[in-house]
């Protein structure tokens, strides 16, 4: 340990002075409020962050057109576009729920930019009914303000470099964070932290890329081990809020607490964040530029930390659908902007066209009936074995057993390694098409589809630049 902080401490000395070129991190925090209907926004606070900027500021701009929000920043004199990324919210997901037809919710949200030297305007710009961003919202920044918070307590603890290959501003920085973790199972959490880092850079098109990467782990210690999940009477303490039961789904975790996430992530350099709770249970999700979620003690703890990354990191599609999800998708089959996903309107303009060979009949055949059959059968018996809170192993073989006969259905059909358009994905069994039969973003499988890991390849060179 010491010595690996050592290295740590001597690569940020060798660092020091292509970061000090860097400008610093100005974080906006808003309030996203509203319900099924509405959405208004107020400024909470801007924020300059102790660490200098982490990307490239020679890809300022985002150009991949993902996300259902996307940021831009403006310079307020000349109009000029300094900045932008695609994003998508929790309050996105939550205004589709039951409960956002009778409440109104608001939510803590954050958008992070290099510290411009001139007054910007910050404005949010949401998808509409043509599936074009437009502007919701505008709120101008003067970074030399009075009440822009400059100065930050002292770092409650240490970031640890995981896999630091160079600096920050030619890498993806991943910033891996434990939640439900006690001072004594510290050791514990940087263990999870590097299997499950190592896991990501075996994995196709990350294992390619491992290079382009920075990974660190950063965790405050709770009192107790592990995270909340109310629906079976469990409740904990943690100081990122993380907790199972989002919206009613049982295996949904997320944080919905932005502020104390932001306020201990800042402490490292970071583009992606994954949270590691210290959990058994299976569980996780994945909002896109937000972060994503994972159990780190559950059997399929290293599916869950891949699958739910390619959500956050690339803003893949879920393209299963016939497990029962928290939110709901509408009857509309809009195309979505999700790259692994298709309404399929026009065959001859399938997004992902180019890895479609000639003669490739879309829609694509594939085993459905027979695998929608199995699937009803599997997830009555899954539902039963949460009802009556059986033990987490007989979960785990369930979902071996469920992916073996899936796998086995699928290896006797002809368009198994077809890249085509398979009907059902996106949560829905008919009008949504995905490229491929089988993929990490359907099944637990270990293996992307071609469409997601060049998607996935887009986000890196997004954020990375060539050793120098």
């Amino acid at each position: 340990m010491l010595r690996r902080l050592a290295s740590l401490l001597a690569l940020c000395a060798i660092s020091a002075p292509a970061l000090a070129a860097q400008p610093a991190t100005m974080r906006l925090d808003y309030l996203h409020s509203g319900n099924a209907l509405d959405e208004h926004y107020a400024i909470d606070r801007v924020v300059i962050e102790p660490l200098p900027w982490p990307g490239s500021l020679s890809q300022t701009l985002d150009p991949t057109n993902r996300g259902n929000n996307l940021v831009e920043v403006v310079d307020a004199k000349t109009g000029k576009l300094l900045y932008s990324r695609g994003f998508s919210t929790i309050f996105a997901e939550w205004r589709t729920t039951d409960e956002a037809t009778r409440a109104d919710r608001g939510f803590q949200e954050s958008v992070r930019f290099p510290l411009p030297e001139q007054p910007v305007k910050v404005r949010i710009l949401k998808r509409d009914e043509r599936n074009l961003f437009s502007v919701v919202w505008t709120t101008s920044v003067d970074p030399n303000a009075m009440d822009v918070i400059r100065k930050q307590p002292p770092a409650p603890v240490k970031p640890i470099g995981i896999r630091v290959n160079g600096p920050s501003e030619d890498k993806v920085d991943l910033l891996i964070v434990g939640d439900g973790y006690t001072q004594a199972d510290m050791k514990k959490f940087e263990a999870d932290a590097r299997r499950l880092a190592d896991h990501l850079f075996a994995t196709s098109p990350f294992k390619e890329r491992a290079k382009d990467f920075n990974v660190w782990a950063i965790a405050r210690s709770t009192s107790a081990s592990g995270v909340s999940r109310p629906s079976t009477g469990v409740h904990k303490e943690s100081p990122l809020g993380t907790r199972y039961d989002i919206f009613g789904s049982e295996r949904y975790v997320l944080t919905t607490d932005n502020r104390a996430l932001r306020e201990l992530a800042q402490y490292a350099p970071y583009e992606f964040i994954e949270i590691l709770v210290n959990n058994d249970t299976y569980g996780g999700g994945g909002i896109f530029g937000q972060f994503s979620t994972a159990a780190a003690g559950n059997d399929w703890a290293n599916y869950l930390f891949v699958h739910e990354f390619g959500h956050h990191f690339a803003g893949l599609a879920d393209e299963y659908y016939t497990s029962p999800v928290a939110y709901a998708t509408g009857g509309e089959r809009r195309e979505p902007w999700e790259p692994n996903a298709t309404a399929l309107r026009d065959p001859t303009q399938l997004k992902w066209k180019k890895f479609v060979k000639e003669g490739t009949p879309l829609p694509t055949p594939w085993p459905k009936e027979a695998y929608e059959t199995a699937s009803r059968a599997y997830q009555k018996e899954r539902a039963a074995l949460r009802a009556n809170q059986r033990p987490e192993s007989e979960m785990s073989a369930l979902f071996q057993r469920d992916l073996t006969q899936s796998s086995a259905l699928f290896s006797r059909d002809p368009h198994v390694h077809t890249v085509g358009a398979f009907e059902g994905a996106n949560y829905e069994a008919t009008g949504y098409y995905r490229p491929e039969m089988q993929c990490i973003m359907f099944d637990r499988s270990d293996k992307f589809c071609s469409v997601c890991a060049d998607a996935i390849t887009t986000i890196i060179d997004l954020y990375s630049r060539p050793t120098r």
